[in-house]
């Protein structure tokens, strides 16, 4: 189909979102244990005979559905960015396949850099990147998108790697949807954008997809839209993601109101965003008070999570830059305990040895990533991984692993800044950009050594 305008949700009606009763029931259902804390919270204004009932229904359905990919996105147009460049983000989930890291490919018309399983290493699919075109993709599965049901497809890190390889253009991205024969095996919200500043969402489904053309007020009247796991011209009735919706809303508005939607600021902390989008407990608020014991706490359906995988931010280009300046910001591997980074795609294909694929396939910075989120999900029986040792992540002696990991990408950030902006500035100066490759190889061996 030809793709057109719809008007979004919008921002600033997450209460449009927030779970009624129907939906409180299904949290229930997704594991009492996870949820008891909450349950107050939930049930305080229900009449005993709705408690008797949500109690009921939360011990027939314990533990009955698995976790499925919950990724969160955020799409800005370069019309509000204090830069003017447009930002493209992403918090991956992932139900299985924790270890990934940014590739760059050569593909059939263009390179690109992209993030990728370690298991495949981008030989079948793409879970985001850019391409020296100044092409640029992001997907959050949508299961609402064919049918209430909830099917999730196969297609979205195929077609990723297709358009990386091929579109330089939203209107490309287009014809490659309108060209792929249906059902498309497809189910989720692409975010893109080019280097003509093209800047949209596009619901896409098994038999369409709507656009959302996030450069249009009349879409987007605050000049950006988020997007977790439904679609907003899917099934009303299958909202997954709800909650990490409003969370994102909150973070957005309050981003807006201080002036701090810019890269740096949602890059450190979209991803780091402790404020659950439902129950609105925050967990600095409940810091202990050391790390010299095991403090458990639920931790689902906020941004971060067990599955979370690794975090994406691509700023675009200006109308007077080339393609080649395109910057992925990126977090390869788990959000929580490791630093993020700029990655631009060079003449000579070079990118931090920390990140590129080692024994295992995996990078040395996600490994030691992992290695650090096992001290946080200690407990593997039952429904252990929905728990975090909040203790061994934050705690009021500021010994936690975020604590210790926030000062060292202070300083990487600090460096890449001044890299990204000598390669906008200066012409050939994709030697400082190597070189900060190599600082900060040597760097976070050093410190992680120390520090862990």
């Amino acid at each position: 189909m030809v793709a057109h305008y719809v008007r979004d949700v919008g921002v600033g009606r997450s209460s449009r979102l927030i779970p009624t009763l129907r939906n409180k029931i299904n949290i229930i259902q997704r594991g009492l244990g996870v949820y008891a804390p909450y349950l107050f919270l939930l049930l305080n204004n229900q009449p005993m005979k709705k408690v008797i009932v949500l109690l009921f229904i939360a011990a027939c359905y314990l533990g009955s559905l698995s976790p499925c990919k919950a990724c969160t996105s955020v799409l800005i147009s370069g019309k509000i960015t204090p830069d003017g460049r447009p930002i493209l983000f992403k918090h991956r989930d992932a139900a299985s396949g924790m270890q990934n890291l940014p590739l760059l490919i050569q593909g059939e018309r263009y390179r690109y850099l992209a993030l990728v399983n370690a298991s495949d290493l981008g030989e079948k699919s793409a879970w985001g990147g850019h391409n020296e075109a100044g092409f640029a993709i992001i997907n959050t599965a949508a299961y609402n998108l064919n049918g209430p049901e909830g099917i999730d497809s196969n297609g979205d890190g195929a077609l990723m790697k297709r358009a990386l390889e091929i579109c330089a253009t939203l209107e490309d991205f287009e014809t490659l949807l309108d060209t792929l024969p249906h059902p498309r095996d497809l189910n989720s919200n692409f975010g893109v954008i080019d280097a003509k500043g093209g800047c949209a969402y596009y619901e896409t489904g098994n038999q369409r997809y709507v656009k959302f053309d996030v450069n249009d007020s009349s879409v987007a009247p605050k000049g950006y839209l988020m997007r977790t796991n439904f679609g907003t011209t899917g099934a009303p009735t299958l909202r997954t993601g709800a909650e990490r919706y409003a969370a994102i809303t909150e973070l957005m508005e309050n981003a807006e109101k201080r002036g701090d939607i810019n890269s740096d600021y949602l890059l450190t902390h979209i991803s780091r965003y402790l404020k659950h989008g439902l129950t609105h407990i925050d967990l600095n608020n409940m810091m202990p008070e050391n790390g010299d014991k095991v403090v458990m706490f639920p931790f689902r359906d906020f941004i971060p999570r067990y599955t979370s995988t690794a975090t994406m931010l691509i700023q675009g280009v200006l109308p007077t830059e080339p393609a080649s300046k395109m910057v992925c910001w990126t977090i390869a591997g788990y959000p929580l305990t490791t630093v993020a980074m700029p990655l631009m795609i060079l003449p000579s294909g070079k990118l931090p040895a920390v990140l590129q694929p080692t024994d295992n396939r995996c990078s040395w910075l996600c490994n030691k990533s992992l290695e650090l989120k096992a001290r946080l999900f200690c407990e593997d029986m039952g429904n252990g991984h929905d728990y975090i040792n909040l203790a061994a992540l934050i705690n009021r002696q500021n010994t936690g692993i975020l604590q210790r990991i926030l000062p060292l990408e202070q300083v990487v950030l600090t460096f890449g800044n001044e890299a990204v902006d000598k390669m906008r500035t200066k012409k050939k100066a994709d030697k400082e950009m190597e070189k900060f490759y190599d600082w900060v190889d040597e760097f976070l061996t050093k410190e992680y050594a120390k520090l862990f």
